[in-house]
């Protein structure tokens, strides 16, 4: 790398610490002292029978679109509302029952007008998210949450940058609060979230296993002969042994191939492992797959109480449903 070269490289990741830190510090003084109001406007939300509406214009726009998705995704209902569109009919959106967050920095945000004004008139309870004290904003709202009054982090001191950030982390404080508040839990998170890696995460094994004719089960005295044809028959290289619906011990490939020297002489029973690792129907897929990983083995049985065989889950099934 050339002189000039690595000038412009220290000079480029200056930037990003100057903005990095810039914004770093606006957060931690919101930290250190949280708006007033925080409270007021968790519990106003916490105690509406309706919906949470979110607005704000241009990067505020953004912002109030994504805290709205975030409350929608962890058991808030709220939805984005566009001021330009709120103007032209779909003020019919906001009903009572609902609150409104209204975003602008400088809580002058002519587009938010008539929001504002349909928020008064019919008593919507509403909250103000603005930079500014005495704007129109915070004036007219039930509850101002004033950010930090921190310049952006732009050379020109105008691109929104650290209001933007200090308004999305603030959403996401309101977020939280209102989880712990309504005690959220992994199982409701896993209801608004069926799809990707996080819904992934939530799988049980019960939805996955295999059940039914599907499975691959043998009684003690079955002979090897038969055994083996169920194992080839069902795919999964493994079999249970069960006796009056009770897993008794399973037979994978390992046992075949330690008692090769007269197999087809002897019956499942003796040859099956006995106490053999197990998953219950409730457990999570991915605590499933880590036994597997921990115990080098391809699949487990499903066992009910009583140690009552209900199905089978498979490390493909794992990895097929996104589970790795």
């Amino acid at each position: 790398m050339t002189g000039t070269a690595e000038n412009d490289h220290d000079r480029i990741r200056g930037v990003a610490t100057r903005v990095l830190r810039a914004e770093a510090e606006a957060l931690m003084a919101m930290a250190d002292c949280p708006p007033e109001g925080f409270a007021r406007a968790t519990r106003m939300i916490l105690a509406s029978q309706g919906r949470v509406v979110t607005s704000g214009m241009g990067k505020s726009g953004h912002i109030a679109r994504k805290i709205a998705a975030t409350l929608a995704s962890t058991g808030t209902p709220a939805l984005f509302l566009h001021p330009g569109e709120a103007s032209h009919g779909d003020l019919g959106m906001v009903a009572p029952g609902d609150v409104c967050i209204l975003l602008s920095n400088s809580g002058e945000t002519r587009e938010l007008s008539d929001l504002i004004q349909y928020t008064r008139r019919f008593d919507i309870p509403m909250i103000a998210i603005t930079r500014v004290a005495d704007s129109t904003l915070a004036r007219q709202a039930d509850v101002a949450l004033i950010l930090p009054d921190k310049p952006e982090a732009c050379a020109i001191g105008m691109a929104p940058t650290t209001s933007t950030t200090c308004t999305l982390a603030l959403g996401d404080a309101l977020a939280v609060a209102l989880m712990e508040e309504r005690g959220f839990k992994a199982d409701a998170f896993h209801v608004f979230h069926p799809g990707g890696k996080l819904g992934a995460q939530f799988l049980r094994v019960r939805d996955v296993m295999h059940t039914g004719a599907a499975l691959p089960q043998v009684a003690p005295e079955t002979p090897m002969g038969e055994t083996l044809i169920e194992m080839s028959a069902k795919g999964f290289g493994i079999a249970a042994l069960v006796e009056d619906g009770i897993l008794r011990g399973v037979i994978t490939d390992g046992d075949l191939r330690r008692n090769l020297d007269g197999l087809m002489g002897c019956s499942a029973g003796a040859v099956a492992t006995r106490d053999p690792r197990t998953a219950t129907p409730d457990m999570l897929l991915s605590e499933a797959l880590g036994v597997m990983n921990r115990h080098k083995i391809g699949a487990l049985f499903v066992v009910e109480a009583g140690n009552r065989l209900c199905g089978l889950v498979h490390i493909h099934d794992c990895l097929r449903a996104g589970v790795a």
